[in-house]
């Protein structure tokens, strides 16, 4: 059956290639049928034998006429068949015909992009010859398209960029090429495609003319490198300009100290404290400009370390404390319990701008003060920090403004306070870094909030030696409190009413006599702001109705109160502004004040204020000081001679490695080396690296040494640190940092002021 179908088949492929012989056959073989039927019919007709019979010849006949219309119509019908199925193939024919046409236009419009477009396009079969290129490539290539097809042209290559190879095989790579208008960056994309199915692969090669964007990249880095280069630039010289200016400036902060601690008529006193306050002004400017140019450098890093939240807070309170006080003003502080005992962050920067924002506050404001609030914030492990202040207030239109650089409210502002108009603009460039931000609201004539809300998340706590006190339980206890101003009387009422105690706070001292027989008080807290008088007076009439204790609350330490406060009535006393363990601690104690049954009997002397007590003297250390400057090298042994220690002056590095060598020799080792940065012949670091060197593999600690700087870019302190020092301190030096570095060399190798 296969091999009919087969003979069949190619016998209609015959006949479709040579028409004109199938039709002759069957042209012949009907005229052959047609002649034989007649001839044998007549013929036989004719003959005498034939028995020719009319009636059969007539059905014979008959029955011929009724096949040959069988035929007709059978014709007729495979007639209308076949015109039905012609026309339903004129109609396909012209649709494929239509179609055919829309592929042609389609390819014409195709090629007319493909020809017309900026990009050169060009194939390549697997012998790299050409087999289509673009009038673009024609155009660059500077060529008829007849003479580049066939051929294997490619351009001449000046500079070869990088290549890259996406996931689809396709190859990126950029080419600087010779051109008849000169060099070109071109951006090639290769790969290969499939034309037709029984043909191989070819290259597909797109390129974009991209010198214009080439150039301005090369240009933008060039720029870029310059810029850095400038930075780098800038940086040196803010090194050494802070250098040059912290060291004289150094001699003339600690001398004015130094002069201040000596006997001097008033007038001389002015003097010289007009001399140390310009000196730290001065200070304060320099550090606003290296924090500025730190910032447009791209150079602050900040670090991430659990610190105690409280203990931040209260400490810039403290600091602040005695400015606000010469002025006149309240500071305080409340930490919402709510928050995180310890979180992690930047406690350093944080610091800075609350002491930026805290220190204007009291600046901007003249009666009233200042109240530093912590409270959780809006998203997730987000604490606001609220300064609040009682000042002028800022117009809204200046609110945008100030925090600019060298910006501020207005120019009367300016002039009546002073300031560059950095601090707000570095203040929130440092809250940005910390990925918060800085709100305001403000309105002339009532005081200003900032609001700093900075993400900081918990601490673990681990190796935290951090203590934290235990809120007590106040429930159901009555406090008055009795204060002039509203600030910190706020404050402590609220943190009290955390703690479930009932508070009622009160400003005049008339009615608060009058409320003291209506209950039996837990406490009282009396403000000496009220007056020394007044105040005792309260605190007398108070003793009866009072059931634990009474508490004054006095801006002075403990020994610079009067005579008159040591009366019975007060059992102790709190430093504004209060810290809240020490209140804690405070309310916590036992009964100090007695029944009326036992009015009679000794008062219970009240404890001491609740804080750390003062440190014992330390025992006279010997230090090396490599210090070239002859007036910070008179600074620094004064101040070491005044906390009780023995100083030795070597004015550069060498100098200092010898006397380091000969008291190690000598079997009295120095306690401490304080080691110049920048001195001649030896500086600081290699003096050190040539120490640490002498001690690798000797028994016993090493020396401490410290380094005295005036640079406080953070390559400066890691210098010191890869060179092998235990710690730094900034120059202009601070006494009271210097001793804290002394207190603790005994208990810590690692110093850091």
């Amino acid at each position: 059956m296969r091999q009919f179908f087969r003979i069949k088949s190619r016998i209609r492929r015959f006949t479709r290639r040579h028409p004109w012989l199938t039709g002759a056959v069957r042209s012949f073989m009907i005229f052959s049928a047609a002649f034989g039927g007649a001839y044998g019919f007549i013929t036989g007709s004719r003959s005498e034998q034939s028995g020719y019979d009319p009636h059969a010849f007539a059905i014979g006949a008959s029955f011929l006429f009724a096949l040959a219309c069988v035929g007709l119509a059978t014709l007729s019908i495979r007639l209308r068949w076949m015109r039905k199925k012609v026309r339903k193939i004129a109609l396909h024919n012209e649709a494929l015909a239509d179609r055919n046409w829309e592929l042609q236009e389609a390819e014409q419009r195709a090629r007319s992009l493909f020809e017309s477009q900026g990009d050169l396009i060009v194939l390549r079969d697997a012998a790299g010859a050409i087999s289509f290129v673009n009038d673009a490539y024609c155009e660059l290539a500077g060529q008829p398209r007849s003479a580049l097809v066939g051929s294997r042209f490619t351009f001449t290559v000046l500079e070869q960029g990088e290549t890259a190879l996406e996931p689809d095989g396709t190859r990126i790579h950029d080419q600087k090429i010779a051109g008849p208008l000169g060099p070109r960056w071109i951006a090639w994309r290769e790969g290969l495609i499939r034309s037709d199915a029984g043909r191989a692969a070819e290259m597909q090669c797109v390129g974009r003319d991209v010198t214009d964007r080439t150039e301005t990249e090369r240009a933008l880095a060039e720029a870029r490198d310059l810029a850095d280069a400038a930075s780098r630039a800038k940086s040196r010289f803010l090194a050494m300009a802070s250098h040059e200016i912290r060291t004289p400036l150094n001699g003339i902060i600690g001398m004015s100290a130094l002069l201040l601690d000596t006997p001097l008529t008033p007038e001389q006193m002015t003097y010289a404290r007009a001399v140390k306050s310009s000196g730290d002004a001065l200070l304060s400017l320099i550090e606003e400009l290296l924090d500025y140019s730190k910032i447009e450098a791209g150079k602050i890093d900040l670090e991430h370390r659990p610190f105690a939240l409280a203990a931040l807070i209260e400490d810039i309170t403290d600091l602040l404390a005695p400015r606000a006080q010469a002025r006149k003003l309240e500071i305080a502080a409340y930490v919402d319990e709510r928050l995180p005992a310890e979180v992690v962050g930047d406690a350093a920067r944080l610091r800075q701008v609350l002491l930026n924002l805290a220190g204007n506050a009291i600046k901007f404001t003249s009666t009233g003060g200042v109240a530093l609030i912590v409270e959780p914030g809006i998203g997730p492990n987000e604490i606001s920090f609220l300064v609040r202040d009682t000042g002028i207030g800022i117009a809204p239109e200046a609110q945008a403004r100030i925090f600019r650089e060298f910006e501020q409210a207005d120019e009367r502002i300016a002039r009546s306070y002073g300031g560059t108009g950095l601090g707000l603009s570095i203040s929130e460039r440092i809250v940005k870094r910390m990925g918060g931000r800085i709100n305001l609201d403000s309105k002339p004539g009532a005081g200003s909030t900032f609001e700093v809300s900075v993400p900081l998340a918990a601490s673990d706590g681990n190796g935290s030696e951090q203590k934290v006190f235990a809120a007590p339980d106040l429930s159901g206890q009555s406090i008055m409190v009795v204060a002039p101003q509203r600030i910190e009387a706020s404050l402590i009422a609220r943190r009290l009413q955390r703690w479930g105690g009932q508070t009622c706070t009160i400003s005049d001292i008339a009615v608060a006599q009058a409320l003291l027989p209506e209950r039996a008080w837990h406490a009282v807290l009396l403000d000496h702001a009220l007056g020394a008088e007044d105040v005792e007076l309260l605190a007398e009439a108070a003793r009866p109705h009072a059931m634990q204790r009474i508490v004054l609350v006095t801006p002075a330490a403990r020994h610079e109160l009067r005579p008159s406060s040591g009366s019975p009535a007060f059992t102790g006393y709190l430093i504004k502004p209060l810290r809240a363990a020490s209140l804690a601690a405070r309310l916590t104690m036992a009964p100090e004040v007695l029944a009326p049954s036992l009015a009679g009997d000794p008062p219970i002397e009240g404890p001491d204020d609740v804080g750390t007590p003062a440190a014992a003297p330390l025992q006279g250390l010997s230090i090396l000081v490599a210090e070239d400057n002859e007036i910070n090298a008179l600074l620094i042994r004064s101040l070491l001679t005044r906390l009780g220690h023995h100083a030795v002056i070597a004015t550069n590095g060498e100098a200092a490695l010898e006397s380091w060598l000969a008291a190690k020799s000598a079997g009295t080792p120095y306690d401490l080396v304080l080691m110049d940065i920048q001195m001649p012949q030896l500086d600081g670091i290699e003096t050190t690296r040539r120490i640490r060197s002498l001690e690798a593999g000797q028994p016993g600690r090493q020396t401490p040494i410290l380094a005295l700087t005036a640079n406080t870019l953070v390559e400066d302190r890691y210098a010191c640190f890869e060179a092998g020092m235990d710690g730094f301190l900034i120059k202009p030096l601070d006494r009271e940092k210097l001793a804290a570095a002394l207190a603790g060399l005994a208990a810590s190798r690692h110093i850091a002021a």
